[in-house]
């Protein structure tokens, strides 16, 4: 990876509550509105599904809304969540630059905007494409990787991280474990952002409302073979089936390596556990995020 700095929030995160105590009445059904900002492929089912398989898996109960503003572009806010309805909105993954500015992505941006602005207390989770977006939007900055990654992958916690990710698989290791796919990563994080996982891997607002990783926590490995033919791109390797009509090296040993990094285990459920209990957290007051700043192309 490329070096990278951090915003001036860097490693200070103010203290976090303790874990909940056990609850005595039962919480409803967290409400979770996803936005996949990708433009439509025969990719998007498979990515949708990967949500509800790892979020089942820990919160069988939870209600999805999938949405797709690439995708259905109109004048209107409705191809947008309502955040009032919502518990949590994550701003998933994306097959586009998001330095680009479509108009589709100004208007995520706007969203997110009137989010944090009317909606302040509420949870807001970015993923890979939502990361680097989010970033952007309040002052941080997104630039080419040095080597793109594909697979799992360790990212080492910063003290506030272990604070934050308090289950025994991170607190043993001081690391998460999580599946990549990136060619683009964050730079420098946005003010009052602080760094959960070293290199902006991880970010935490100091409001403790907005939540981004660069990893994918929804990723397992069926949804990660899908887009193993990136790598011909990515890493200049021939498909090993492809006849000998693509550039690059056949090297099988390569995809050997790439297949083992996509199955190897990760802590996406614990992760999830770990999002949909902070879900729950209350904000910190006094520490909103400035929803006039600009973004940085």
């Amino acid at each position: 990876m490329s070096p990278v700095t951090s915003g001036p929030a860097a490693d200070v995160l103010p203290p976090l509550s303790p874990p909940s105590p056990p609850q005595t009445k039962t919480r409803p059904p967290l409400r979770i509105a996803i936005l996949l900002n990708s433009y439509r492929s025969r990719l998007l089912p498979a990515i949708r599904a990967s949500y509800e398989r790892t979020i089942g898996a820990v919160a069988p109960d939870a209600q999805l809304a999938f949405y797709e503003p690439a995708n259905n572009y109109r004048d209107d806010d409705s191809r947008f969540p309502d955040p009032a309805y919502f518990d949590l909105v994550v701003l998933g993954g994306g097959n586009v630059d998001p330095r680009k500015s479509h108009p589709w992505i100004l208007d995520v941006h706007a969203f997110l905007r009137r989010l944090v602005a009317r909606h302040p207390g509420k949870k807001v989770l970015g993923i890979c494409w939502g990361h680097q977006t989010i970033a952007r939007v309040f002052g941080g900055k997104v630039v080419d990787a040095a080597y793109p990654e594909m697979g799992v992958a360790t990212i080492d916690l910063t003290e506030a991280g272990r604070q934050f990710f308090f289950f025994p698989e991170a607190a043993a290791a001081g690391s998460l474990r999580l599946q990549q796919h990136h060619r683009r990563e964050v730079a420098a994080a946005a003010p009052a952002f602080a760094q959960l996982a070293r290199g902006n891997q991880c970010l935490l607002s100091e409001s403790n409302t907005v939540l981004t990783f660069q990893g994918h926590p929804e990723k397992d490995a069926e949804t990660a073979r899908l887009r193993l033919h990136d790598a011909a791109r990515w890493y200049g390797l021939r498909m090993i089936d492809d006849g000998g009509d693509s550039d690059g090296a056949l090297d099988e040993k390569a995809w050997a390596r790439l297949e083992a990094m996509i199955t190897a285990e990760h802590d996406g459920p614990a992760v999830w556990r770990r999002i949909l209990e902070w879900v729950w957290e209350p904000p910190v007051l006094g520490k909103g995020l400035e929803v006039d700043r600009l973004s940085r192309m």
